[in-house]
């Protein structure tokens, strides 16, 4: 059963352990973090001159992970939700209600732009466009496929971020998973130890993410409608293929290892993982348009299967990323890094856009003839290798 839904940003979920924590700081110490804080994050929300105030994963770009760094009692001071370019009025809420969860957030979003460009490096779109790093570039304004995939991956890397969170007792408001015991697990081993909270992650990341869709208003038939609609449902995809992914593991315990006991508890699948899926549905992806009253989307196909809550879906064909730009002559992809093998659509015939590549060599410098010294450390030598990079025109 998939984690009961949160409607309002006034019913998020609670767990256990959400009594409130005090400690005491020099009000000096807390005002030299934030002003330096502060600057750090008007460095990070101009990548060149660039901002996106329409998205909330724009927390990606703000290194919200050094709060961790600091007491419970700074988080009686917000003022970073206002400065925060892409949260909707509902989500300042949320972020000053549950101040806590911010970093986390931050955390899922970024790792979900990162694994964006990590499997996109070597395909037209990148994740990005241009200068606009981690921004997940400006084709995500549009109703493409591309904006679906994007949609997805930043809310399933909230979720991912806040059930390990969870496990690892960085939150007040939750602990340990408390799933419930696998009906196919073997009844003589434990359901027990401490498993990522994917249940509290899905509801919290479902209230977060998805109230700034839910709290506009559309006409039927209207193009900002349709948005919503598909945004809500990319966002789902995202989440479910999270928690679809969480599998059992299992530590043995026995005389000698025989593992004749075992204890159970419920774990994440590496991101990388989750990551691969959506771009599989990515791949897939379905084009909708509007049923006959204009308020809910149905396959622009209607011969075809039918959508399901596995499938993300779009409403306007990807642009011509190899269209060259009057301005500067140049493509898209010019300047890319491509490759002369691997996948087709990596390939630099394709990435490139037909007007050909130049190659040079780099140097890399790697950690090489590593050995381990007991007890306990690691050292390595640095080794030095020439490659050929490989870059459109």
């Amino acid at each position: 059963m998939l984690p009961s839904q949160t409607k309002h940003c006034q019913s998020l979920p609670k767990g256990r352990g959400s009594t409130n924590r005090t400690i005491t700081m020099n009000p000096a110490v807390i005002l030299m973090y934030l002003l330096s804080f502060t600057s750090s994050v008007e460095a990070n929300i101009t990548f060149g001159s660039y901002k996106n105030p329409e998205y909330w994963w724009n927390l990606g770009l703000l290194p919200w992970h050094r709060l961790h760094e600091v007491p419970a009692s700074f988080y009686q001071h917000k003022p970073l939700c206002m400065q925060s370019y892409g949260l909707s009025r509902s989500q300042l809420i949320i972020c000053h209600q549950n101040f806590d969860h911010m970093p986390i957030i931050s955390i899922g979003a970024r790792i979900g732009i990162l694994q964006c460009e990590e499997q996109f490096k070597f395909r037209h779109w990148n994740c990005s466009s241009g200068k606009e790093a981690f921004s997940l570039g400006v084709t995500t304004r549009h109703g493409t496929r591309e904006a679906s995939f994007a949609h997805a991956i930043a809310s399933a890397g909230v979720v991912h971020a806040l059930a390990r969170s969870c496990k690892e007792a960085r939150l007040l408001s939750c602990g340990c998973s408390k799933a419930e015991r696998p009906q196919q697990l073997h009844r003589d081993w434990i359901w027990g130890g401490c498993g990522d909270n994917i249940d509290y992650a899905y509801r919290f990341s479902k209230a977060f993410v998805d109230i700034r869709e839910k709290e506009k208003s559309f006409p039927r038939n209207s193009l900002g409608l349709a948005r919503k609609l598909m945004n809500l449902h990319n966002n789902r995809v995202g989440r479910l293929a999270v928690y679809k992914l969480a599998t059992v593991a299992c530590k043995c315990h026995g005389m000698s290892g025989s593992c004749s006991l075992r204890t159970c508890w419920t774990q994440l699948s590496p991101f990388p993982r989750v990551g691969q899926r959506l771009q599989e549905r990515y791949e897939s992806a379905i084009k909708v348009k509007f049923n006959r009253r204009g308020t809910q989307l149905r396959r622009a196909n209607r011969h075809l299967r039918q959508i399901t809550s596995d499938h993300l879906i779009y409403l306007e064909e990807s642009p011509n990323f190899c269209a060259v730009n009057p301005l500067t002559g140049r493509t898209l992809t010019s300047g890319r890094e491509c490759r002369l093998q691997g996948h087709a659509n990596e390939r630099c015939t394709v990435l490139c856009c037909g007007r050909g590549h130049r190659t040079y060599t780099r140097e890399v410098r790697e950690r090489c003839y590593c050995q381990f010294h007991w007890c306990c450390s690691v050292e390595c030598q640095t080794c030095s290798r020439r490659e050929e990079v490989h870059i459109c025109n």
